[in-house]
């Protein structure tokens, strides 16, 4: 590979080089300022005022992306794999409407142009590549799948069954005109929401609520519960080498490129 691709790739893609940490935090800065900018542009009363600045300030950070975007693509060894990878994605949906609003001018379609520049919070996801702790989480999410999936098939059981007695118990007099009226009362109940639009005004169906309640705070613990032990299994497999560029899993220590997408592998 050519040296100034190489240099480049180290860079971009080496999170545990001095470079790239650098490299990193300065990304960071710059998603957060561009996040900031998106959403006080949303406001009417900024954007009257301050609509000038937030374009400038947009097409500067959109630019800055591009580039970024580009260097991506010129610095590993096979670029599609990047492309059309998750984070290669959302580095695309990033800096595509602003290109895209240079296509509509005029205020006919200012409404179009709106909703492609809300794409821009996808920004947002660009900083869960810097996140180590979330390759733990998602470990756990995918170990415990099972047993969250039955968890949540219970629960689903119980608001079933709690909307039909308080269908029975109330009815249309106090709101509940309906099981589905009743399932929704119990799912805002059980989980400790409580909007108030809907309430029993019976004894027996308040007692029934307090035990709804009560209830609620204990299911709220299961799930955190399920994957917090799952977080802790995971903390614990050996760690093994993960390509920075394709972030491919699960690679043997002993390997020097991805078996995925070619890359050389950085070892930490």
């Amino acid at each position: 590979m050519n040296p100034i691709r190489e240099k480049i790739k180290i860079i971009i893609f080496g999170t545990d080089t001095k470079a790239g940490k650098i490299f990193d935090l300065l990304l960071i800065i710059t998603i957060v300022l561009s996040i900031i900018t998106v959403m006080l542009d949303s406001v009417d009363d900024y954007h009257l005022r301050y609509g000038a600045l937030f374009n400038i300030a947009e097409w500067i950070f959109t630019i800055l992306f591009t580039i970024e975007y580009l260097l991506r693509i010129y610095s590993i060894r096979r670029p599609l794999s990047y492309i059309f990878s998750f984070f290669g994605i959302i580095d695309l949906l990033a800096v595509l409407p602003t290109y895209i609003s240079l296509l509509f001018p005029g205020t006919q379609v200012f409404s179009i142009i709106r909703v492609l520049r809300v794409l821009r919070i996808f920004r947002v996801l660009k900083l869960v590549q810097f996140m180590g702790e979330a390759d733990f989480l998602k470990k756990a999410m995918i170990a415990s799948r099972r047993k969250i999936f039955v968890f949540i098939f219970a629960v689903m059981n119980i608001v079933i069954i709690l909307g039909s007695i308080m269908y029975l118990v109330e009815g249309e007099p106090g709101g509940f005109d309906s099981i589905p009226r009743g399932i929704y009362w119990a799912i805002v109940t059980l989980t400790t929401v409580g909007y108030g639009d809907i309430s029993p005004t019976t004894n027996l169906g308040q007692a029934i609520a307090a035990v709804v309640m009560i209830m609620g705070y204990g299911l709220i613990a299961v799930p955190t519960g399920i994957v917090t032990s799952e977080i802790t299994f995971a903390a614990k497999k050996i760690k093994r080498i993960k390509c920075v560029v394709c972030n491919k899993e699960d690679i043997e220590h002993n390997a020097k490129f991805c078996s995925d997408c070619g890359s050389k592998l950085i070892k930490s």
